[in-house]
């Protein structure tokens, strides 16, 4: 058995245990062995890191642009030194596979990368003589305190779409990762320490419900911003909304990949697999419906069985895994429960993964929080397991007559985060990304999380705010707009002016 390790909060620069007395066990999903105790933040020590974060703002405001760069800079080639060293902490606290992990980080170090590059979109617009000796322009600046609250199955990329961004601009953050995986967000803390982050200006507060209601209601946090479940992000977002913070909530998903008859059948099972399949569900951006348009159905379901049952489901340290364990035993008594009523409500269950046997997945496995590959066909959209987000190894095959029915289906759906089309036909594909009623569109794409500088977001309830995360509009979220006119005393006529002012 391993040994369990105290896993702290982090404010002004030190690590801290809190104040609360509470603490959360940490599990190794692959083994069901208890390796860490995180401590769970109290109001207290959430005023604490916001307080710190407020003492340490004014002067991070106050740096040079290219200054706070550098800092990333710095931080950035700390974090392709020990990419692997946070690779292994997902996989040891999330149980992800390691060729999974190094992917996560690999794409937060992208959202770096581009941070670095923000004073070029720091800069305002100037118009000179916009009237008659007044010179008129615009400023970014940042907001102050902001935080982050983010999920469990991405505990390195999806901080790292908000802080960087955030930090870049000049605010100074407060992150509440998850307790289910809490270890990389001090591994990063000590990073930035490293790379010369003043004391403050990055907090990790460790938590659960009560450090969440802390954040939403202090008074010194400006924005809000929250990646998980649509309770939640709707949750976040009224509660921070009703408290006066700019809030960005980013909520869940059910995503579709609609087939066409002509599409290589081939790469349809290839991609349905690894979006349906990876990091065993557990992503917003998980492929959960295909919505097979006419005889395809009847190429690429065998296909996708074989391939379903012949998963390697092993320890995410094996090289060799393409799927590991669920993230806990919570999560794989309510995913086994989905399992459950979509073969109550109807749904034809080809391949079941409650049976699997976790001893077969690695030494020290049988414990684990273990599911194999599940495949549904003839799902229909009045069936639980289609119009809930399941979140785990769970796919589901809808027939459709044709284009037009997938398209309804899909626009119909209450989620909106991401889809996929795959075909050869160029109109198709173009209509297909023209009316499809949702955030990110693939074609021939199954995960089409967009790039550092274009930005992550769903539409409808998957996702509560105006802005989405990361890219220009993480900029702008992080900023607000001044605008300012001059004009100097020699220019100004005497008298008195009581009309709106107008250009003259």
């Amino acid at each position: 058995m391993s040994q369990v390790t105290s896993i702290a909060h982090y404010i002004n620069g030190q690590t801290v245990p809190g104040t609360s007395g509470r603490a959360q066990q940490v599990f190794n999903p692959a083994t069901g062995h208890v390796t860490g105790s995180v401590a769970l933040a109290s109001a207290a020590d959430v005023s604490a890191a916001v307080a710190s974060a407020q003492a340490a703002f004014l002067q991070w405001a106050d740096t040079p642009p290219i200054r706070r760069a550098r800092v990333l800079f710095k931080f950035l080639e700390l974090l392709n030194q020990h990419k692997d060293t946070l690779a292994r902490m997902i996989t040891a606290e999330h149980g992800k596979v390691f060729t999974d992990a190094q992917g996560e980080v690999a794409r937060g170090i992208d959202i770096v990368e581009f941070s670095c590059g923000i004073p070029q979109l720091l800069k305002g617009d100037f118009t000179d003589q916009v009237s008659t000796g007044i010179d008129n322009w615009t400023l970014r600046q940042p907001l102050g305190v902001v935080a982050g609250i983010t999920p469990f199955n991405f505990p390195v990329m999806v901080p790292l779409w908000m802080f960087p961004v955030a930090i870049a601009a000049g605010n100074t953050f407060v992150l509440k990762p998850s307790p289910i995986d809490p270890s990389p967000s001090l591994f990063m803390a000590e990073l930035l320490r490293q790379a010369g982050l003043p004391d403050g200006v990055f907090n990790v507060v460790q938590g659960d419900k009560e450090a969440v209601d802390a954040l939403l209601v202090h008074p010194d946090v400006k924005a809000v911003s929250f990646v998980g479940s649509t309770p939640i992000a709707n949750y976040i977002y009224e509660t921070g909304a009703r408290h006066g913070k700019r809030v960005q909530a980013l909520g869940g998903a059910k995503n579709h990949m609609v087939v066409m008859p002509d599409a290589d059948v081939d790469q349809v099972v290839d991609a349905l697999i690894g979006a349906g399949y990876g990091s065993a569900g557990e992503r917003c951006m998980a492929i959960s419906v295909a919505v097979l348009v006419g005889d395809v159905a009847d190429k690429v379901v065998p296909q996708l069985l074989e391939r379903t049952k012949t998963l390697k489901v092993l320890n995410g340290t094996n090289l060799a895994a393409e799927m590991g364990p669920i993230v806990t035993a919570a999560a794989h008594a309510r995913i086994s429960g989905y399992i459950k009523q979509g073969i109550r409500e109807g749904a034809t269950l080809l391949a079941d993964g409650r049976g699997f046997d976790g001893s077969t997945a690695g030494d020290g496995c049988g414990k684990g929080f273990w599911l194999g590959g599940t495949l549904f066909d003839n799902v229909t959209p009045e069936m639980t397991i289609y119009k809930e987000e399941i979140f785990g190894p769970v796919l589901g095959c809808m027939r459709v007559p044709d284009f037009a029915t997938a398209v309804q289906r899909i626009n119909d759906h209450e989620f909106g985060n991401g889809v996929a089309c795959f075909t050869r036909d160029g109109n198709v594909a173009r209509e297909f990304a023209r009316r499809i009623q949702v955030g990110m569109v693939g074609i021939n794409v199954p995960i089409p999380v967009p790039m550092a500088w274009h930005g992550f977001g769903g539409w409808k309830k998957s996702l509560f705010g105006d802005l989405h995360a990361y890219g220009e509009e993480g900029v702008r979220f992080y900023t607000k707009q001044k605008s300012i006119m001059q004009r100097w005393p020699e220019s100004i006529h005497k008298g008195a002016e009581f009309v709106m002012p107008t250009a003259k």
